[in-house]
């Protein structure tokens, strides 16, 4: 092994120089060099952005797997550098075991025919979520990673340093400083007498040697201000770079955003679809409480399942008139986009009026606002009282 003394103790002797140096900062015995403004707040702003990118990594990590023993599993996978074995989801596995029941029960059943329907269903939901889980972790948290454990640890790197080179210049300027210094004291209160021709050897000698230590103090000086400002420019482009980063994550979260979308869609589609196969397969007791509206024994809140969208045909909605009596005010529960012209549109959180009518579907509504009027689906409203 090669072991080189001299280098060791070059770099202990540097070590202890540079610890003296922040001590002296901190105990405020010795001057610090001060990062300009823009500087400052670049180290500010970089640091911020560390911070948040962190907490938003690991929470979004908690949200795609709330399993801490597979995260660690997972983690483990990475860093040995091997393939992740495929997990099924909680979805997937639900569905199974919804699937396996009925064959228990027998398909034929009214309950084992439900869990068939049922059960495909979660499987198609357990897929949805395992293409989501995927396509998030490519798209967002990957690169969210990739800073953490890439651009920010070289940025942290050059920042040591850019603090070495720091401490290194102030502690040439207090030499320089200190060297100074002495060389006016002996020049004020020189410590021989002038009448004796050997003392003037000894002055001249001595300011050789102060002369001779102002210069390498100076030149110290001159190469450690070069080294700092160097490193302070190489730290700065990294910094500056920070504005790349907040692009490249936008652009990821928009990803991400997409890629929840898409999966909130399909999860709607295979809950609508499923719910009209309940719908002309479940019993008629089969039944949903309006959220936050009366107790459940109150009749009036007590709504279906969804079933298919009545025939447009079968009603005119602009023959429609308001009943006498019987009509009430509804909040939106839901966004709804009309599928034809003879339903309404609906926005979240507004208020309108409903009513039913004879011969229409129920779960189905006619619902006001203003002059516009249109079929409205129940289970995207509550009911007032």
């Amino acid at each position: 092994m090669d072991f080189n003394v001299r280098k060791l103790a070059t770099d202990a002797g540097i070590f202890f120089s540079r610890a003296v140096q922040f001590t002296e900062e901190k105990l405020g015995q010795a001057e610090k060099t001060e990062l300009d403004t823009h500087f400052e707040s670049l180290l500010s702003r970089a640091d911020c952005t560390k911070n948040w990118t962190e907490k938003i990594y690991r929470q979004t990590e908690v949200l795609l797997q709330p399993n801490p023993g597979a995260r660690i599993e997972e983690f483990l996978y990475e860093k040995l550098d091997r393939k992740i074995p495929p997990r099924a989801t909680n979805g997937e596995i639900l569905g199974q075991f919804m699937l396996e029941a009925a064959k228990e029960f027998g398909p034929g059943t009214p309950y084992g025919s439900t869990l068939i329907k049922v059960g495909d269903c979660q499987r198609r939901l357990g897929g949805a979520q395992r293409d989501f889980l995927q396509t998030s972790s490519i798209s967002f948290l990957t690169p969210l990673r990739n800073f953490l454990e890439g651009d920010w640890r070289t940025i942290s790197k050059e920042r040591r340093l850019l603090e070495n080179r720091r401490l290194d210049l102030d502690a040439c300027k207090a030499r320089l400083k200190k060297a100074r210094a002495a060389e006016a004291k002996a020049a004020a209160a020189p410590d021989f007498q002038e009448t004796r021709p050997r003392n003037y050897v000894l002055s001249a000698s001595a300011s050789a040697l102060w002369n001779e230590e102002l210069d390498k103090a100076d030149h110290e000086l001159r190469v450690a201000q070069t080294e700092f400002d160097r490193q302070a420019e190489v730290t700065r482009l990294l910094l500056e770079g920070i504005s790349s980063t907040h692009v490249n994550h936008l652009r990821c979260l928009c990803e991400f955003v997409e890629a929840q979308t898409v999966y909130y869609n399909q999860c709607h589609k295979y809950m609508q679809e499923l719910q009209r196969e309940l719908g002309r397969g479940c019993p008629d007791s089969l039944e949903v409480n309006s959220p936050g509206v009366g107790s459940p024994t109150d009749p009036s809140t007590v709504l279906p399942l969804n079933s298919p969208s009545p025939d447009t045909d079968a009603l005119q909605i602009e023959e429609v008139q308001p009943p006498a009596s019987g009509t009430r005010k509804a909040k939106v529960l839901y966004g709804y986009d009309a599928g034809d012209s003879s339903e309404l549109s609906l926005m979240a959180d507004e208020l309108i009026t409903v009513y039913t009518v004879p011969g229409m579907d129920s779960d189905w509504l006619i619902g006001e606002r203003g002059n516009q009027k249109g079929k409205v689906p129940v289970t995207y409203l509550e009911l007032l009282s």
